[in-house]
């Protein structure tokens, strides 16, 4: 059985920018994430869900909190705000008008386009980039690994009677 959410246990400490003793991943693609910064090279400090970004909900006009998942300093010297979410998250709802789903589909997005549009501020104000990571992303970089092909099943198998 996979775990989509838990407790990370942090290896190298000392490129961890907070707690490390308090690092929480809410999905496997987050996990995944965890596990590339910590043991990459190219990173030179990491840290989940420290920094926090108000935003603006037009769906009820008031300020929220947002904390992105990742914030990055790569060797290069630039720093990176990194969410991970699934792609379809990154779009406008496509489902059905008139049910639920579309509506929830609805605000999910409307509350996701109000926090990046303040992170991309957050982010230009510090000479920051701001970057979201899909699954799309994720396996082009090598970070998720690659989906296991189905296997087509075995024919029934059934044994006839010798007469």
């Amino acid at each position: 059985m996979h775990t989509y959410s838990g407790k990370y246990k942090v290896k190298n400490t000392d490129k961890y920018g907070g707690n490390s003793t308090n690092v929480f991943y809410r999905s496997g693609w987050e996990k995944h994430c965890m596990q590339f910064f910590d043991n990459s090279s190219d990173v030179v400090q990491w840290s989940s869900e420290e920094v926090v970004i108000p935003y603006l909900y037009e769906a009820d006009r008031k300020y929220h909190r947002y904390f992105p998942d990742f914030v990055v300093t790569w060797k290069s010297g630039q720093t990176s705000l990194i969410e991970v979410k699934p792609h379809k998250e990154t779009l406008p709802p496509t489902s059905n008008k008139r049910t639920k789903r579309y509506i929830t589909e609805g605000f999910t997005y409307v509350k996701n386009q109000n926090k990046w549009e303040a992170a991309t501020k957050y982010c230009k104000d510090r000479k920051w980039s701001f970057e979201i990571w899909t699954e799309i992303e994720l396996r082009l970089m090598g970070i998720l690994p690659k989906p296991f092909k189905s296997i087509k099943p075995m024919p029934k198998y059934s044994r006839k009677k010798k007469k």
